[in-house]
């Protein structure tokens, strides 16, 4: 294993834990790992785990259904899941289906060696990207399979490049790669890697699944009071500008507005930038909420349900951060406005493609379309169709991994 890069990844960590002391964010980062051999403390040499592995709350989704298919399966089995990211693991770590959630070790030798001695998977499955060069090495060391899932890449990254030897080999130490589309099965073939097979995205599965739960919330019905309703979803103040001079001058429309950023002081100055009436989540309660014309939602877990009340939705992260998901506004079949950042991001290309995604550049853009969104139906219905009728075409992707896992599992 390369030498400077465990030194680096020493000095890295190192480095994290100074930053923590002044970055709340960071400081969860590294709190949260000193619980991660604790956590996995509890498993036996006995037990039989299948690991997943997800950077955060975007790749914990793509796992979710082959986790429910796992357990439905093997209910015998421990289910394991780490993440990276505190974004991910702050919002999951109640997860009832997995046995053991925690966060994945700084990728040191020692770090990784202790946490895949303490695990024993018979199977690692890591989803879309996380590719841990010592991680990657102790699982290829100790003959424990390894699949990556709703894999994607792109000519830019540096497996690709001449100078990609070293990050090549890391990949090399995958069984199978299950990969979203045809130019990453291509990509991974022009580095002599042949085991791969184009399965789609599990994120599909995930939100087809989601019509079928109860996605009834008797505040939002009440806010919303049979009007018309412009949701938006993960935004960030790139956005949030727009979207605010939109509504300040709009008329006759309702707004229900989900922040990623849960801080009070930006959701405050979000708040007093609005001329409309505005009511926050955390102050429903005994408020008429009919009478109001913004809804602030400044707490988590609610969004995917809320997109089942829009007529329209704006999708926040593609000016600056990186899109959000828009597949769950998709899948009910509303249309789905965006920035212009969204090239790394499939769905979102696609959907642009088809016109049911529309990607805006400036304010004049973002205030026409959603202007014609609210005053043309036809238009609107159309739109909002291409986005259903793109999920459904795209799922499947969970079916053809779990034959896979089948197999592996079945031999062990």
């Amino acid at each position: 294993m390369n030498p400077l890069y465990n030194l680096t990844a020493h000095i890295t960590f190192y480095l994290l834990k100074i930053y923590g002391l002044f970055n709340p964010k960071m400081k969860l980062f590294i709190k949260g790992r000193k619980e991660t051999f604790r956590k996995l403390s509890v498993l036996k040499k006995e037990d039989r785990v299948v690991w997943f592995h997800a950077a955060s709350l975007g790749e914990f989704e793509q796992a979710r259904p082959i986790i429910e298919e796992v357990k439905e399966k093997y209910p015998k089995h421990k289910i394991v899941v780490t993440f990276f990211s505190p974004s991910g693991y702050e919002i999951r770590k109640e997860y009832p289906l997995a046995d053991v959630i925690c966060y994945l070790p700084f990728d040191t030798r020692g770090r990784v060696k202790r946490f895949i001695n303490l695990t024993h998977p018979e199977l690692a499955i890591i989803i879309k990207y996380e590719f841990w060069p010592n991680l990657l090495h102790q699982l290829k060391q100790q003959s424990i399979p390894t699949i990556l899932v709703s894999g994607i890449f792109r000519k830019d990254q540096n497996f690709f490049k001449s100078s990609g030897g070293w990050m090549r080999k890391a990949l090399h130490t995958f069984n199978h790669f299950f990969v979203q589309d045809v130019s990453s099965k291509e990509l991974l073939e022009s580095i002599e890697l042949e085991n791969v097979t184009v399965s789609g995205d599990t994120r599909f599965d995930r939100v087809v699944k989601i019509l079928e739960q109860d996605n009834q919330l008797d505040f939002i019905e009440e806010f919303k009071n049979n009007r018309y309703t412009l949701v938006a979803g993960s935004t960030w103040p790139e956005g949030e500008e727009f979207l605010v001079n939109y509504i300040n001058d709009s008329s006759d429309e309702k707004f229900i507005i989900a922040p990623h950023n849960m801080n009070a002081k930006a959701i405050e100055k979000l708040q007093a930038s609005i001329q409309k009436t505005t009511v926050l989540f955390s102050e429903k309660e005994q408020k008429n909420l009919a009478d109001f014309d913004v809804f602030i939602i400044d707490t988590i877990g609610l969004l995917t349900k809320i997109y089942s009340y829009a007529d329209a939705v704006y999708v926040g992260g593609a000016f600056k951060t990186g899109l959000h998901n828009i597949l769950e506004p998709a899948t009910f079949g509303v249309p789905v406005v965006i920035g212009t950042e969204y090239g790394k991001f499939k769905e979102a290309k696609d959907l642009v493609a088809l016109k049911g995604c529309i990607s805006v550049t400036n304010q004049q853009e973002f205030s026409s379309i959603f202007k014609q969104l609210k005053e043309d139906q036809a238009f609107r219905q159309g739109t909002g169709e291409i986005n259903q009728q793109y999920i459904q075409e795209n799922k499947g992707a969970t079916k053809k991994i779990m034959n896979y896992i089948n197999e592996q599992i079945n031999n062990n």
